[in-house]
């Protein structure tokens, strides 16, 4: 079989190495991956292995974000471990490279890597750049704030149409410090990645070179014995933590890592995001709360500056092993210094927040926890009158339609991983607030998730979920809300009597899917403050 699909004889001595490609057509994020592919099965040949070059799955989130199809968002990222698990452990591969694109791809790729256990590692598709309206840089949040503005009316149905046609001008990730690029940063400070390999344009030399290097690298790896969890410690998860914190990254990076380090048999917590976050400045001036895109960033010289300076300041594990089969600290040893006057990553002495954006709130509204992106520039205490919406399209038509207004704690449930299912990202709803200039006066909560590209007040992740009888499923219109992000606190300011009676008093809901792959989901997946994860 294998000599049908070109197999010489002297192939039979090699390690078969298997190149797991994200490639599709679907989403611009992926586009390009299956070119990537080749590249990093050329780097196996010329280094001895015998690559082969399989498929899996991607979804696109902005295409099917605000829709019933964006439920299989979250699924699609147990879909992709799933795969490349089955056939890596089918054709007994010697060790593997993964190549991802959009948001799922990269915690897919990793919960795989981290099951199997095999010489490996990931190479990220890159950022794609940025498109230009009016002499300012724009990507996908733009086209979407770009319809809240025009529900406003400070943004004409052919301006929305104009951004639309040049936000996103070719291959590669969305632009800003989404969850693309932060899973891609994260994962390079975790130590499975090349240098600097999340912070590569998606069509460009350097990236190409990233893939034929990994090439070199696995093999390096499979002769070495170098195995994914010799380096996917607790402390590494700790510095990709760290990394995700000075960039600004998504709210999905939490649940990612921890569904990451669940497969690769390391303990990480919600709580320890709070622990690290205690420490760790906010120093990188990044889209969607600041004002830059990655390839910004990649023009002034990456993510290795960023973490070299984090490691002279202290907050990184110097000594945790990476897949170059040298130590952090080897790979940061002469790191360039980004150059003078650039103000993309801002210095210790001048941080954007000096302490975490991502904040892990508790209180009786989520008791299990939620998920908070407070920038600080929309302030951090709230209080309000809940607005209550059983599911995201009715959110959307009362934030458009004028119902939603300032003073208003948005209330968006029965989005979570069992009760959506899926955990829906709410960035259509966020854009809109933003877009209606509302993203100070209004804080918007949820069982579901945010987009990478979501700012404002926003939080979500609130766990238990709606679906499970957490207190999100009893809340009314008009119930009192107090928020504190200094104390990391939610409260739902009703009588405690009055709480447990709603409580006694609720009823599960009928799943909303019984067959597929979306019921298969609900009835296996754990909640978003474990990670979500289904195995």
């Amino acid at each position: 079989m294998l000599y049908a699909t070109g197999f010489k004889k002297e192939d039979f001595r090699k390690p078969q190495v298997g190149v797991a490609s994200t490639w599709s057509m679907v989403t611009p994020c992926n586009m390009h991956i299956d070119q990537l592919a080749v590249s990093v099965a050329q780097g196996i040949n010329e280094a001895g292995g015998k690559a082969i070059v399989f498929n899996t799955i991607t979804i696109s989130d902005g295409i099917s974000m605000g829709t019933e199809g964006m439920k299989y968002s979250l699924v699609s990222r147990e879909v992709i471990a799933d795969s490349i698990e089955t056939v890596v452990g089918c054709q007994g591969f010697d060790g593997f490279v993964a190549v991802g694109g959009c948001d799922k791809n990269m915690p897919g790729c990793l919960m795989a890597i981290g099951r199997l256990n095999r010489p490996s590692l990931f190479v990220y598709g890159g950022t794609i750049l940025p498109g230009e309206h009016e002499g300012r840089d724009v990507d996908l949040v733009n086209i979407f704030e770009a319809v809240g503005r025009n529900s406003a009316g400070t943004c004409s149905a052919n301006e929305v149409e104009r951004i639309a046609e040049v936000a996103i001008p070719g291959a590669g990730s969305c632009g800003g410090m989404y969850t693309a690029n932060t899973m891609a940063s994260a994962i390079e400070a975790l130590g499975m990645s090349l240098p600097n390999s999340s912070a590569q344009a998606a069509i460009s030399k350097d990236k190409t070179i990233d893939c034929e290097q990994a090439g070199a690298a696995v093999m390096h790896l499979i002769r070495r014995g170098l195995l994914p969890r010799d380096i996917m410690t607790r402390e590494a998860f700790e510095n990709a933590m760290t990394l995700v914190i000075a960039l600004g990254g998504s709210t999905n990076a939490v649940m990612h890592l921890i569904a990451m380090a669940h497969s690769a048999g390391v303990k990480l917590t919600i709580d320890d995001w709070t622990r690290v976050g205690k420490r760790v400045p906010v120093l990188a001036d990044l889209k969607p709360s600041g004002k830059y895109v990655m390839a910004r960033l990649v023009e002034i010289g990456g993510t290795v500056p960023l973490m070299k300076m984090l490691l002279d300041e202290g907050l990184m594990h110097g000594d945790c092993m990476t897949v170059t089969g040298k130590t952090l600290r080897e790979n940061l040893r002469k790191a360039p210094k980004y150059p003078k006057g650039q103000d993309v990553v801002h210095g210790f002495d001048n941080p954007i927040k000096s302490t975490s954006h991502l904040v892990i709130f508790r209180g009786n509204l989520c008791p299990g926890g939620a998920v908070g992106k407070i920038s600080g520039k929309e302030g951090l205490q709230f209080a309000g009158k809940a607005i209550v919406f059983e599911d995201e399209e009715s959110a959307l038509h009362g934030i458009l339609g004028g119902r939603v207004k300032k003073g208003h704690v948005v209330i968006i449930r029965s989005e979570g991983p069992k009760g959506g299912p899926g955990m829906r990202e709410m960035l259509s709803p966020t854009s809109a607030i933003m877009g209606k200039g509302l993203g100070k006066d209004v804080v918007l909560i949820t069982d579901g998730r945010f987009s990478g590209g979501s700012h404002g007040f926003v939080i979500g992740h609130v766990t238990p979920e709606a679906y499970e009888g957490g207190p999100i499923a009893v809340i009314r219109n008009g119930d009192p809300i107090r928020i504190d992000a200094d104390t990391r606190t939610i409260t739902l300011d009703i009588d405690g009597k009055e709480l447990d009676r709603r409580l006694r008093l609720w009823k599960q809901p009928k799943p909303r899917y019984t067959r597929g792959v979306l019921a298969k989901y609900a009835a296996l997946v754990r909640s978003a403050s474990e990670g979500a994860v289904t195995d």
